[in-house]
């Protein structure tokens, strides 16, 4: 039987600055509406020529992570451009609730939580713990913690190691922070409710950190239904 095979090649310097960039912007280093460094200082900081900076750069912005302003520089996109992604428009088309969005998330993050805890690795473990902290730091401050919160689910998302995982993951999370934010903020101004989902996520954290897949996806399951009864009993009370 012949076997083909591929030839391997060397992986291009461009492309391993983008891999860089978006996992910065992924794990939440580099947060939504934030000026990232110049060509020139991330060509001196990665060692590599600007011409491998200006390529991946280009590639993040065809791919709406970053967007170039005129004399300002290069920027994270912000959530709020969130709400002209396709899910936006699909959502509306077929006049889908953020029920339906939610149980869709269900699927997607269960599963993202269960790949997590075999493949996380240390640095993915320091994100995820560093998401929870900082969303406990920003309501400590008499903030929402909106933005851990984000980071907390984009974290686990990398830690699979599967890019549609992240990426799918990436735009629910997006639309879920934009598009319907006011309806996240009646979720996160009661106080009792954001000391309920710091502890669900710490629970998911340490699910994921021991490695056992069946407890991450199952407190996992618990967060989002948690989120959808909320909603649901939101829906019942104000109709």
């Amino acid at each position: 039987m012949k076997i083909r095979l591929k030839p391997i090649s060397p992986k291009r310097i461009s492309d391993q600055v983008f891999d860089q960039l978006r996992e910065l912007i992924f794990r939440g280093d580099y947060q939504p509406g934030q000026q990232i460094m110049t060509e020139r200082e991330l060509a001196d900081a990665l060692n590599v020529s600007r011409n491998s900076v200006h390529e991946a750069i280009n590639k993040l912005v065809t791919l709406r992570f970053l967007e170039q302003r005129q004399g300002q520089g290069t920027f994270v996109r912000s959530m709020d451009e969130a709400v002209k992604i396709p899910l936006a428009t699909v959502m509306e088309a077929q006049d889908a609730s953020l029920i339906d969005l939610l149980e869709m998330r269900m699927g997607i993050e269960c599963t993202a939580a269960s790949l997590a805890a075999q493949r996380a690795n240390p640095a993915d473990l320091d994100a995820i713990g560093k998401s929870i902290a900082d969303m406990e730091a920003d309501t400590c401050a008499g903030g929402l913690g909106t933005e851990g919160d984000l980071s907390f689910h984009m974290a686990i998302a990398w830690a699979t190691k599967n890019p549609l995982q992240v990426y799918i993951m990436k735009n629910v999370s997006d639309f879920l922070h934009a598009g319907i934010r006011e309806n996240l903020l009646h979720l996160y101004e009661d106080q009792d409710n954001i000391a309920e989902i710091l502890k669900q996520h710490k629970a998911i954290y340490q699910a994921i950190r021991r490695g056992d897949a069946e407890d991450a996806y199952r407190t996992m399951k618990n967060h989002i239904n948690y989120v959808i009864r909320f909603f649901k009993y939101r829906e019942e009370k104000n109709f």
